[in-house]
């Protein structure tokens, strides 16, 4: 499943015995033990008239659905707020609507992607799901938020980064899908994080010079002494807690990490193409969705690219893709060899 906390660094915390973190380590485990079942369009309308004639012109609009779990396990909850409905006043629910929002109206403008599945589909989302549960995830057909121990987690709904990560593997899933485990599961959990990041950036009107690169910033409680969940400009920087332990991921393939826990390190090696990514979109400048993102953008949905691509692959396919949109000569196709060169994916040596 397709969770934004990483199994790693729930198991830590729920090992935990630090008397001040017992809440946490409670609901870290109940979090652990928790299974998670994986499972038309509107618009907006313009009417003007040119002359004797009536023109109507229309982009498509989101179709949200926000459901309450009120603190059980079952799916989707009680329906508290629809598209044309007034905001709740519970925090969640309107933090989760609007952040459907804001990743719709990324996907159309810097795409003209409309919705997850790109013919306008639904929306949903469960607020509150479980009592202080520690996660947030994509389950085939929503989005699910817990509330967080409010210890070491706050609650999910309030990170763009987080809910538009996760909307990311629905357009991962509708455009063919990467198995989740090793390179490919790395790769599908990376390109999740380029969403997040980007539908961050397009919300603010940031520059790749003036972006955070965090994904899940403001998750974490003060108790912790990390920034977020992962840095994409500097893998392996984003926390340093003295129960949550370092942040694990690298940024080249000399540190890949070799393992079978994590679906043999989904959350820990996508640092590795997340760098590379940083990399194409510092080099080229400007809006970052404009040209590195349409670049992995439209690699990802294709429909070219195997469900088993390992980073190499991956790597060759947004090199091919610099080249067919841009030219093989152009800046934008340097920038995407260079950037996977400096993370010891393709090295120079296999390219000439």
């Amino acid at each position: 499943m397709h969770a934004i906390i990483p199994p790693y660094l729930l198991a830590r915390l729920a090992s935990t015995e630090a008397p001040h973190l017992a809440r946490a380590a409670e609901a870290a485990r109940a979090t652990l033990a928790l299974p998670r079942v994986h499972h038309e369009a509107r618009a907006n309308l313009d009417v003007s008239v040119e002359g004797d004639a009536l023109v109507v012109t229309g982009s498509p609009a989101p179709d949200r659905v926000i459901s309450d779990a009120q603190h059980h396990e079952r799916l989707p909850g009680v329906r508290v707020r629809g598209e044309d409905d007034a905001a709740t006043g519970d925090v969640a629910a309107d933090e989760a609507f609007d952040g459907l929002g804001e990743t719709f109206d990324f996907l159309w403008g810097a795409f003209h992607r409309a919705s997850l599945d790109g013919s306008g589909g639904t929306l949903a989302a469960t607020v509150h799901y479980g009592d202080r549960y520690d996660n947030a995830f994509w389950n085939g057909e929503r989005m699910v938020f817990g509330d967080g121990d409010g210890e070491v987690f706050t609650g999910f709904t309030g990170s763009i980064s987080v809910i538009a990560h996760e909307l990311g593997h629905g357009v991962v899933e509708f455009s063919g899908g990467l198995e989740y485990s090793g390179q490919p599961g790395a790769l599908n959990e990376s390109i999740a994080d380029v969403f997040g990041a980007l539908t961050e950036q397009h919300l603010h009107g940031q520059t790749a010079a003036e972006a955070s690169w965090l994904i899940g910033a403001g998750i974490f409680t003060d108790a912790v002494q990390g920034v977020a969940l992962r840095s994409m400009s500097a893998p392996g920087t984003a926390y340093d807690d003295d129960v949550l332990g370092r942040d694990p991921q690298p940024s080249h393939m000399r540190d890949f990490v070799v393992t079978t826990s994590d679906n043999g390190g989904v959350h820990i090696n996508s640092g590795i193409p997340n760098k590379a990514f940083h990399l194409v979109a510092t080099a080229l400048g400007g809006h970052a969705w404009e040209r590195a993102g349409r670049i992995w953008y439209l690699t990802a949905t294709g429909g070219s690219l195997s469900h088993t691509a390992d980073f190499a692959a991956f790597a060759s396919a947004t090199a091919a893709t610099a080249a067919a949109e841009y030219g093989e000569d152009s800046e934008e196709a340097a920038a995407v060899r260079t950037a996977w060169d400096a993370v010891g994916v393709i090295t120079s040596d296999a390219r000439s």
